[in-house]
């Protein structure tokens, strides 16, 4: 009869405490959007790589080989003289309980549902002096990196009226008589401690980029991470092809980011978003790149020798470095610009006839001035030799009177002419 009374009291029990004090845990799914908890602002050289840094043991993706043995519970009790705090009990998630002392077996029960409905409440079938002490019920989950506890201090006093339920400000302080069942609440009904998901299916992490000047909700995705082993490239094509995450990246939690061949153009903000549904994980990484020219090294002088120094050789093209920065824009020529063109040239081709037209004018000017002058020579040389010749004619005796009266002629100076006007004027007014 005593037995039967246990167990309905224990049901009972079990009834009330659903409607008890319950976790501030996870709330699953429903999470709203990610949380910030991390931003940085980093500078890196263009032509080099950028790694930007997103990390979490949580998201580190072990599978359940044991299907349960991922979550567990334990109830630990300190102080009331015990010393330190000792285990009292623990129940895995497949059911398996474990009391350690001897003298617990049959007192302190757990529900077996109790990974099913989330009551992990411990009830003490007749509580004694002993039992005093701080309890705490704490909850594991190997799989998700989640631990939670809960302290309850209990009291045993032999005043039935001093027994129930209060709150110190900081923890339940629960009050009961001597030899009466005492029910340590703990109650969790989030999914991660109730439910069971294809946790490779729960798990993805993507990278988003911003340029500079977008919002947050406007940025562009990059990569799609699943623990599955499915990965989407997203981005401009002049980023896609040199952006990579590590391919054991759920394997060690590491998502960083890394980025080949840094061009001025991936400037932006980076974000890192971290998703394990099934753990109840929603984080985000926030990174604000900027890239800065590359420095110049001051080339080394070349050491005295033949010449042959390494140094001597040609550095590398430093726009090489740049990638697709580096842009040639080819304008064609407008018909305009041809007629342009073509303005200059005629003009250029006119200016050269006029000055070879003045060229040719002066150089005929003065050559028929020099001929001239020759001509001219020639004549008075010629009168001169008349001279000379008829000088010496005078004393040559001539053949006939004509010749000589002509060498007289040419020689002597002509007779003045008298002219007498008057009588010239009479003849015309004769007339």
């Amino acid at each position: 009869m005593e037995l039967l009374s246990r167990v309905l009291l224990w049901k009972l029990v079990l009834l009330q405490g659903t409607a008890v004090l319950a976790f501030s845990g996870p709330s699953g799914p429903a999470t709203a959007g990610s949380a910030v908890v991390s931003e940085a602002a980093v500078n890196w050289a263009a032509g080099g790589g950028a790694v930007l840094r997103c990390q979490s043991p949580r998201m580190v993706w072990t599978q359940d080989r044991l299907h349960d043995h991922q979550r567990v519970v334990h109830w630990d009790l300190s102080g009331g003289g015990h010393g330190p705090a000792r285990r009292l009990m623990d129940m895995y998630s497949a059911g398996e309980q474990r009391v350690y002392e001897p003298r617990d077996r049959g007192r302190l029960l757990l529900s077996p549902a109790a990974f099913h409905d989330g009551n992990f409440s411990l009830l003490i079938l007749a509580a004694e002096e002993t039992d005093e002490g701080l309890y705490t019920c704490n909850l594991h989950h190997h799989y998700c990196h989640l631990y939670e506890s809960l302290a309850i201090r209990l009291e045993v006093t032999d005043d039935p009226l001093a027994a129930g339920a209060r709150w110190d400000g900081e923890k339940e302080v629960l009050a009961v008589e001597r030899g009466a069942p005492a029910l340590l609440t703990c109650v969790n009904r989030a999914h991660v401690w109730t439910d069971r998901h294809v946790e490779e299916a729960q798990q993805v992490v993507h990278w988003d980029r911003q340029p500079p000047g977008v919002p947050h909700d406007r940025a562009d995705r990059l990569l799609d991470l699943y623990a599955s082993g499915e990965r989407r490239a997203y981005g401009p094509p002049f980023l896609r092809d040199r952006v990579t995450v590590g391919a054991d990246a759920f394997a060690r939690g590491d998502f960083s980011l890394r980025i080949d061949r840094l061009e001025l153009a991936d400037e932006g903000t980076y974000s890192c978003h971290l998703h394990h549904h099934y753990c109840g994980l929603h984080e985000r990484r926030v990174f604000h790149l900027k890239v800065t020219e590359p420095a110049v090294e001051p080339r080394p002088r070349d050491s005295p020798g033949n010449g042959s120094s390494h140094s001597s050789a040609p550095g590398p093209d430093p726009t090489l470095a740049r990638g697709h920065s580096v842009i040639n824009v080819i304008v064609p020529e407008g018909r305009a610009h041809f007629f342009q063109q073509l303005g200059y040239v005629l003009a250029t081709l006119l200016l050269f006839i006029l000055l070879l037209i003045t060229v040719v004018l002066a150089t005929r000017y003065e050559y028929s001035d020099k001929k001239l002058g020759k001509s001219k020579g020639k004549d008075v040389n010629m009168a001169e030799l008349t001279v000379v010749s008829g000088d010496q004619t005078l004393y040559r005796d001539y053949k006939n009177n004509i010749l000589k009266e002509r060498a007289e002629l040419a020689h002597s100076p002509l007779p003045a002419k008298n002219i007498d006007l008057d009588k010239e004027f009479r003849k015309e007014y004769c007339k």
